[in-house]
């Protein structure tokens, strides 16, 4: 893979050449920064963990330098922070069994520059080279910046490739802002229970955050459970794990659509389904 970055890196945990580990991709997630696929993305982790024909390739479009650190990695500098995420996203592929690991390199304002076309052009390149079926980014509603910019350009990416080509499923999860707040019918909710084992092995590969003073692998857990319990409120709970996502794909099926116009058609629905449960109530 010829990325626009020369620092940029491609990781292929079983070793195949590069053209042939996306060749075998099915479903793939794009995330800001190491650790973001881990913790939106598990559904497609477990979808192709131990399987012969489905396939998970991950991307990390940032550096992750200018995390917060402590502990261990207080004294790092922005360029061992760096060396040490990109080390712990390569850990997590391996663990994972990922078909393959980008890693874009860009800093964070890059990915919110929406001039720059570079991300969107090596986006477009391992889309192309991949063509999954399903494909997980975050979702419009982030309060990220660097997380929002990055799924602007994937869908700039995917928007640009031929319709054939395209993926089946966008979808964009959780990270810096829980989708609970959306209409239960307009979420996807996606089961994590499985392999719980699995779970915390993934998250807690990324010591420098969890180290760092950032306890993510308990949030995220915490996250997924009580979605589990809260997602029905006149039923058992169906699993013991569970986050949310929104559907993107119109967005992709669509082009002239607005993804600004988009999102608050779901903040509208939300803001109508509180009206009239009051109205109804009162």
């Amino acid at each position: 893979m010829k990325f626009k970055l020369e620092t940029a890196e491609f990781f292929v945990p079983d070793g195949l050449p590069a053209n042939e580990a996306l060749a075998r991709t099915t479903h793939m997630a794009i995330g800001a920064h190491q650790d973001d696929l881990e913790i939106m993305a598990y559904e497609g982790i477990m979808a192709c963990f131990q399987q012969t024909e489905l396939w998970y390739t991950g991307v990390v479009v940032t550096n992750g330098s200018g995390s917060p650190r402590d502990d261990l990695y207080k004294e790092y500098t922005d360029d061992d922070m760096r060396v040490v995420r990109f080390k712990e996203q390569k850990k997590a592929a391996v663990v994972g069994e990922y078909a393959a690991q980008a890693l874009l390199d860009y800093p964070s304002s890059a990915i919110k520059d929406g001039a720059n076309k570079d991300p969107v052009a090596d986006l477009k390149q391992l889309f192309e080279a991949a063509k999954p079926q399903v494909v997980y980014a975050h979702n419009l509603a982030d309060k990220h910046d660097t997380h929002v910019g990055v799924t602007l350009k994937v869908i700039e990416a995917l928007r640009a490739m031929p319709e054939a080509d395209r993926p089946e499923r966008v979808l964009g999860c959780e990270v810096w802002r829980d989708l609970d707040w959306m209409c239960d019918e307009d979420k996807v909710a996606m089961d994590n229970s499985a392999h719980e084992n699995l779970q915390a092995a993934l998250l807690g590969v990324f010591d420098s955050q969890i180290c760092g003073g950032k306890r993510y692998d308990l949030a995220t857990m915490g996250r997924r459970k009580a979605h589990a319990t809260y997602h029905a409120s006149h039923g058992v709970d169906l699993t013991t794990g569970m986050n949310f996502a929104m559907d993107l794909t119109p967005l992709i099926a669509d082009p002239a659509k607005d993804p600004a116009e988009y999102v608050q058609e779901y903040v509208q629905r939300f803001a109508d389904d509180i009206k009239a449960r009051l109205t109804k109530l009162a």
